[in-house]
């Protein structure tokens, strides 16, 4: 079993120069979600590819397997993101393709067990990467003086919106689609509107999508994301697309499509 030790500490692109001398180190086991059975049914069991920040500022990765032991070290009074892909190189998906895995630090942190641990989750995924598109919106938009950065989101309220219990704070005010599928929605928007003007729930829907009739087999056949629903056509097959590729595999090939076109791939 190979194993992985990464330093991590969060950068001065978020915080005040100088903060990483004031800090100690704590080291953390990833703990990886169970793939969804729609993607191991045709891909089988995928690679890994864990980011996070370094102290310089740069986006950092290691690529692990299954069973290899991930361990970081993370400032223990900052928040920070972690994100995980998943991608299957024997089938020419390459990371950034599948929707990732994440998790918010400290509060997927747990300190149970023997060693300290990191849980990272489907629905954290989706928060990793808003972390990380708020982080770049801020940059972006007035440099490291943005009081809009990342940690200073409430992730805990955000959470909320996607609690499905009766009573939640978001049970009846959060748009069905995107809390049934968080990635039907454009994060990279949301994240410059939030650092423009503050977060606004009502911008949690879905992005436009039209209908593109292909011809590549009835499927059933598998999005990118860890939340949607499997395709089954018995007639016609028409796919939701928008203007970014999206992608579909399914037992017989790798669809991609836009609103313009589309290209299937059989499987060698």
């Amino acid at each position: 079993m190979k194993k992985y030790v990464l330093t991590v500490v969060l950068c001065t692109l978020f915080f005040p120069a100088g903060c990483r001398d004031s800090l100690a180190n704590s080291t953390y086991v990833l703990r990886l979600p169970g793939v969804p059975e729609s993607w191991e049914a045709v891909l089988g069991e995928p690679r890994w590819r864990v980011e996070w920040i370094n102290s310089n500022g740069l986006k950092k990765t290691v690529t692990a397997s299954k069973n290899d032991v991930i361990e970081i070290c993370l400032p223990p009074r900052w928040i920070s993101a972690v994100t995980a892909a998943p991608f299957w190189p024997e089938k020419g998906i390459s990371a950034g393709i599948f929707k990732p895995a994440g998790a918010i630090f400290p509060f997927d942190a747990d300190f149970s067990g023997v060693e300290k641990a990191l849980a990272l989750s489907w629905q954290g995924g989706v928060e990793a990467v808003l972390y990380w598109e708020l982080a770049r919106a801020a940059v972006l938009a007035n440099g490291e003086g943005s009081v809009r950065q990342p940690q200073n989101f409430n992730w805990p309220r955000f959470r909320q919106l996607f609690d499905n219990f009766e009573g939640a704070a978001g049970a009846e005010s959060l748009n069905e689609e995107v809390r049934s599928d968080p990635w039907l929605a454009d994060w990279r928007n949301i994240a410059e509107r939030t650092v423009q003007s503050g977060f606004d729930r009502r911008r949690l829907v879905p992005e436009a999508r039209t209908q593109i009739k292909v011809s590549a087999g009835s499927g059933p056949w598998t999005g990118t994301s860890p939340f949607a629903a499997r395709l089954f056509f018995e007639g016609e097959s028409v796919f939701p697309a928008r203007q970014a590729a999206d992608t579909w595999v399914s037992a017989e090939g790798i669809l991609r499509c836009n609103t313009e076109a589309w290209i299937f791939i059989k499987w060698e």
